[in-house]
């Protein structure tokens, strides 16, 4: 990239993969621009040596950045973007990880020609751990979609799709997908503790467990129905648990259903 990346926005979620891609070496302080009206923010951002403005206003005319990443609230969208249409006649790249906010949304407020990418984040991007799924408007050239591939990679695993429409089965899958894991952890950690555990001890055992198991199912190259096959005795303890959970597909089903609802809700928030 020759010119300069503007984010917009640098809450938890900017300002980690900010610091990610610094880290990373994917990009220098001074290629970077933050728009960011919080004062506690900016002085934050001021900390890693790039420069933060409060607003669009503030940037210089003469400006002419490759790629515009728009990381604010999808409730705002529309108050923020249409500051930053004067760098799509520029022929500036965009990219937003807003939840909800469909390209025609950017399209609308930017230009119908404009370069845009929608990704979906989810928290664990906030430790490099995350899933970033990319889709775009097909405008996008093929040095800067390497380069959005590269920035993101930083932050996590990255997956395309070439539909946005399944972008509602992504946010019910991985953009939701944390949560499902945290409550996994609390009744974990709560059954093992009317199992006679001590809470601390009870936590650390639900945690570690949820950890070695996520870790070893995606680094050992095995199914995890293979995984799950090995650590399963004939008439054992982890059999007699798997029967309750997968007794007429009892977890699977669940699991599906809460899946599906929050497919349906992303439907609901994008209008």
């Amino acid at each position: 990239m020759d010119g300069k990346l503007i984010l917009v926005g640098c809450g938890n979620m900017g300002f980690a993969m900010l610091s990610g891609w610094l880290k990373a070496g994917k990009l220098k302080p001074d290629e970077v621009l933050v728009v960011e009206p919080n004062e506690a923010l900016r002085r934050r951002v001021s900390d890693l040596k790039v420069e933060a403005v409060p607003d669009a206003a503030d940037l210089p005319q003469a400006l002419q950045p490759d790629l515009v990443m728009f990381a604010v609230k999808p409730q705002v969208i529309r108050a923020v973007v249409p500051a930053y249409r004067r760098f799509a006649a520029s022929g500036a790249t965009f990219l937003s990880i807003a939840a909800g906010a469909r390209i025609a949304l950017f399209e609308e407020l930017l230009s119908a020609d404009a370069p845009i990418v929608r990704c979906m984040p989810n928290t664990p991007a906030a430790i490099g751990k995350g899933m970033m799924v990319l889709v775009s408007n097909g405008k996008v050239g093929p040095e800067m979609d390497a380069f959005i591939e590269s920035l993101m990679s930083t932050s996590g695993r990255v997956a395309r799709i070439e539909s946005e429409d399944l972008m509602d089965a992504v946010t019910a899958v991985s953009g939701s997908g944390p949560a499902y894991i945290f409550h996994f952890i609390e009744c974990l950690s709560a059954a093992a503790e009317k199992a006679g555990l001590p809470a601390e001890t009870a936590r650390l055992l639900a945690m570690q467990t949820v950890y070695g198991a996520a870790s070893l199912a995606a680094e050992s190259g095995e199914e995890p129905g293979r995984l799950r096959e090995q650590v399963t005795s004939p008439n054992g303890t982890t059999a007699a648990a798997l029967a309750v959970l997968m007794g007429e597909n009892r977890l699977r089903d669940l699991v599906t259903e809460a899946v599906e609802a929050a497919r349906k809700r992303s439907i609901e928030l994008a209008g």
